[in-house]
């Protein structure tokens, strides 16, 4: 959210408080100390904004916080292709935070994350287009002021940043809709005989990924409009631990729950046990292990110990403990009873019940299991 002057305003108490309102303090020092050259109606430069999502430190001794873990080169190429007329689309598996960075670049780049399309199988072409009011419609006709802009209209007549997510999931010929707004930056209104043309600044970014079920695929002449950055999951456990800890941490803070930094030791064998089964392999690379069927990502993680904390708070003495974890890791891992089961009870005594130290956790998750 934005003031009349163009600077961030913090924002009401929320469950889930938008980008720009959450870190409202920090985009306005950003602001304050960059003096590099800022594209068109972008709110940073492309170097703060890079600064904003991985975190540093200003001149004046204001912390930046990481907003993603991860090769910083993958963030520099997916802000320098904003700056250009060039869409983005961010790929990757389940739960690699594609949307978490979607949201901070929007709220970077323009100061507003909310111009937002949900892409699910029931997204008509209304939402990535435009739509009608219906009663204006039949009273006075096809006019400005019976239609209703999508969020990627507004983008463009204001020269923001859209946001199409799970875009994958979107029905191809919706999909497809989006075409012209890429190619041509602009948006014919036949009804009114009219095109919307896009505002320097505008841009759109888009998430998807290709392994969930109801997958659409993109067609080629959607995808040539789009430069496409991959993703990755957390190279090491050490990184893994560290996004889960920090995520964890601002989700307990809204929620008012206990800190989590008493509870590391448990985030570290959560993120353990999903990455083994996630890759087949024991940490060591001494054992292989079979594969559950689902996809273990991080946001899972940090789903599974932020219910932890939930439990440790509510239900325990405000330290996270094995046995807060330990039904949310059997949630996680079991998702097909049939097959999933066979592969967690044989991790659980192959690896989980000989490794030192574990002892409580194997006991807990013993318990866990019906």
């Amino acid at each position: 959210m934005t003031d009349s002057s163009g600077g961030f305003e913090a924002a009401p108490s929320a469950l889930r408080p938008h980008a720009e309102d959450a870190f409202a303090e920090e985009l306005r020092a950003l602001a304050a100390a960059d003096d590099r050259p800022r594209p068109a109606r972008w709110r940073l430069s492309p170097w703060a904004v890079c600064t904003y999502l991985l975190g540093g430190e200003l001149p004046g001794g204001t912390v930046i916080t990481p907003k993603y873990v991860g090769p910083r080169r993958l963030v520099e190429v997916a802000v320098s292709t904003l700056a250009t007329d060039r869409a983005l689309l961010l790929l990757g598996v389940p739960g690699t935070a594609k949307t978490w960075v979607s949201e901070h670049l929007a709220a970077a780049v323009s100061g507003d994350s909310t111009l937002l399309v949900q892409g699910t199988a029931g997204t008509s072409e209304e939402a990535v287009r435009y739509g009608w009011n219906y009663a204006q419609l039949l009273a006075e006709g096809p006019s400005r002021k019976a239609l209703v802009p999508s969020p990627v209209m507004r983008a463009m007549a204001e020269g923001g940043t859209a946001r199409v997510e799970e875009l994958t999931r979107i029905p191809a010929d919706v999909q497809d809709s989006l075409i012209t707004v890429l190619s041509e930056k602009t948006l014919p209104l036949p009804e009114l005989g009219e095109e919307v043309q896009a505002v320097r600044g505008f841009n759109l970014i888009a998430t998807a990924n290709d392994r969930d079920r109801g997958v659409n695929e993109l067609s080629s002449a959607l995808r040539r409009r789009f430069n496409t950055v991959v993703l990755p999951l957390p190279e090491s456990a050490e990184a893994e631990v560290e996004i889960v800890a920090r995520r964890v941490d601002q989700l307990g803070r809204s929620l008012e729950l206990p800190s989590a930094a008493d509870g590391t030791a448990e985030i570290r064998r959560v993120v353990t046990v999903f990455r083994e089964l996630r890759d087949g392999v024991t940490a060591d690379g001494r054992t292989r292990i079979k594969s559950p069927s689902g996809t273990l990502s991080t946001a899972e993680a940090i789903s599974v110990v932020t219910g932890g904390m939930a439990l440790a708070a509510h239900f325990g003495d405000g330290v996270l403990r094995a046995a807060d974890v330990a039904a949310g890791v059997l949630g996680a891992v079991v998702r097909d009873p049939a097959s999933d089961r066979v592969v967690w009870q044989e991790y659980l005594e192959a690896v989980v019940r000989e490794r030192d130290g574990w002892k409580d956790f194997y006991r807990a998750c013993r318990e866990a299991s019906p």
